[in-house]
């Protein structure tokens, strides 16, 4: 689960990770979907699995629900949903058993007391965790008899059973097939990445790197401002049109990257690192904490210091991380 905001499909970097191809056509030798609405459960009613049940039930689907605590089902039983008791009477109810939960610690903690029960359904699984976790999720799930998709979802809660929302999902490609329809309510686009139940994951990751950084370096600009003055209102046109000049930044820099190019014929990181120094200083000159822009000051520094001070500042992809690509 996300707060990010709503986010078209066609934003997404897909080609960013190893995958099949992105399904907006389904294979004419695919399994069929169910007839929609079909009957689901939904186990976890925090505010993403609230609006989650709210969605479906509106689109007119047979929902089943369990969540720890049960009062926070009583709108959704009004208008018609069914509260199991337990989770093991959640999953039996249903071949698709959708989870809405914190992270794998909190699915096993669920469905570890309902095993008896796994054998023969799809668990569709849109709690947030690494890739490595959602592979070991997966092959647990086989072992218990029931097919795991591994699913990480672009919007807030808001942004549930919008057409633009997306959604992305790995796992058995049968399984999705089969339950795009009903996976399509909950967000208009559906990105299926492929059957390692990993690459879901690891997408919605690589997207939550981006995210949080990016929000977070406002509230940095956000403090120096108000620290100088000056109020978040004053400095939004300002810091919009700074992020809204990023995809041509990115798309320049993305295919450099992947050819190997970081001649600074455009930047170069000792002129970076001179100027996130300005930038620490001035947050020091103001009171303001540095922590952010000293953590990208320190990695410029050590990209000078292996050498790359006339490169480009993309040189620092190479300092951080294995060269080669890993599972896990």
């Amino acid at each position: 689960m996300t707060t990010t905001p709503a986010t078209p499909a066609a934003s997404t970097p897909a080609a960013s990770t190893p995958s099949t191809p992105s399904t907006s056509a389904t294979s004419a030798a695919s399994t069929p979907s169910l007839t929609s609405p079909a009957p689901l459960t939904l186990i976890g009613l925090g505010p993403m699995g609230h609006a989650m049940a709210t969605t479906l039930l509106d689109k007119g689907h047979q929902v089943t629900l369990w969540n720890r605590t049960a009062s926070r089902a009583d709108d959704l039983v009004e208008r018609g949903a069914i509260l199991a008791a337990t989770p093991e009477e959640a999953v039996a109810a249903n071949e698709l058993v959708i989870l809405s939960l914190t992270d794998y610690d909190a699915v096993y903690a669920v469905l570890e007391p309902a095993t008896a029960a796994l054998p023969g359904r799809v668990v569709v699984n849109l709690s947030s965790d690494t890739p490595k976790k959602a592979r070991e999720a997966a092959a647990w799930a086989a072992g218990h008899g029931a097919v795991h998709l591994t699913g990480g979802v672009l919007v807030p809660p808001n942004g549930i059973g919008k057409p633009e929302a997306s959604t992305f999902y790995s796992g058995p490609r049968e399984a999705y097939d089969r339950h795009r329809a009903t996976l399509e309510v909950l967000t208009g686009a559906t990105d299926y990445r492929g059957e390692d139940a990993g690459l879901a994951a690891l997408m919605y990751q690589l997207n939550m790197v981006i995210f949080w950084t990016s929000v977070s370096s406002y509230w940095y600009a956000v403090a120096l401002a108000k620290a100088n003055g000056l109020s978040a209102a004053d400095i939004l046109p300002y810091a919009s049109l700074n992020m809204a000049g990023m995809p041509e930044f990115l798309s320049f820099y993305s295919s450099r990257i992947d050819a190997g190019n970081h001649e600074g014929d455009v930047d170069r990181l000792a002129m970076g690192l001179a100027s996130m120094e300005h930038v620490v200083d001035t947050h020091a000159d103001s009171g303001v904490d540095a922590a952010l822009p000293s953590a990208v000051a320190d990695l410029f520094r050590r990209g000078m210091e292996a050498g790359h001070a006339a490169d480009s500042f993309s040189s620092i992809v190479g300092l951080l991380g294995a060269a080669t690509p890993r599972n896990g």
